[in-house]
């Protein structure tokens, strides 16, 4: 029997507003759902890494993961971020997520001790049986150093509540190998914003999108082009917005986005140190893009 979809389409990689003094602007990250919902935005994922949340405490972690649940108010899933390189500490925060209302989670393998792939076989199923909602697998070797191997992928697609994965690997035979040994077992969402219409066309159930933070109905739109089975159109979309990707990751994740948004007027607010603000070249070339794509 085919487990159950936690979504179809584009889902936002939200940011996390903070006001100047480095505390969570909740009106503003109120404001923004409001504005993804109006957008055809089709999930909300919270607290993720666009969302900052290896620097937010696990009480402002679960601070912003009940907000959002309680202005989103079912009207389209929320799913949160809860991994860690601890898998105690990864179980406690999955947990807590659950009991405020997530409708599912974001799981990053564990990241700078790492582990294998058998240990990473351990780890999903730890979180898996630390609650009842959906997981979703979270591939990231480029910020993580760990890969999820498609075999691997295979044997956590067992597990009842491990319902998909998010494929940031930018590795397109690697994502058609593990729908081929997965089947119906496990959705994969693309995690890279210029391989949408590729990861759709291998049975791709949709984004985990950054893109989506400034331009929700353009990524709604595409992917639901290409569900429709206007490919054609779904490839424009794609094709349009590359240039506008391109410089949403001139510098790391989220730094342009969240200075996009502030041009916005959007009010995402200042970053949590180590990031910063963007160098001025940078921001330029980004204001040029967004001009040219007509968000500005």
């Amino acid at each position: 029997m085919a487990k159950k979809t936690l979504f179809t389409g584009a889902g936002v990689a939200i940011v996390t507003p903070f006001h100047q003094d480095g505390s969570v602007n909740f009106d503003a990250l109120g404001e923004m759902l409001e504005f993804q919902i109006e957008n055809k935005t089709d999930a909300i994922i919270i607290c993720g890494t666009t969302g900052e949340a290896s620097t937010l405490t696990d009480d402002e972690q679960i601070s912003v993961i009940e907000y959002t649940v309680k202005k989103v108010n079912k009207r389209i899933p929320v799913i949160a971020g809860a991994g860690s390189n601890d898998t105690a500490h990864g179980m406690q925060l999955a947990k807590r997520a659950e009991a405020v209302g997530a409708d599912g989670l974001l799981i990053v393998t564990p990241y700078y001790n790492k582990t294998t792939q058998r240990g990473l076989i351990k780890y999903y199923k730890d979180m898996a049986g630390a609650v009842k909602i959906p997981i979703i697998m979270y591939s990231v070797a480029g910020r993580t150093g760990v890969n999820i191997a498609p075999a691997t992928v295979a044997e956590l697609s067992k597990v009842e509540n491990i319902v998909a994965i998010k494929e940031a690997s930018g590795n397109i035979s690697q994502v058609a190998e593990i729908a081929a040994l997965c089947g119906d077992n496990i959705d994969i969402y693309s995690g890279n914003d210029d391989q949408i219409v590729p990861l759709l066309s291998l049975g791709g159930k949709g984004v985990i999108s950054v893109l989506s933070n400034v331009a929700p109905k353009y990524t709604h739109d595409m992917v639901q082009s290409y569900l429709d089975g206007d490919v054609k159109k779904a490839c424009e979309l794609q094709l349009g917005a590359i240039d506008l990707v391109k410089k949403l990751f001139i510098e790391v994740n989220p730094i342009p986005v969240k200075e996009a948004l502030n041009m916005m007027g959007k009010n995402a607010g200042a970053f949590r140190a180590p990031l910063l603000e963007m160098a001025d070249e940078n921001r330029e070339k980004l204001r040029e893009s967004m001009k040219k794509f007509g968000i500005l």
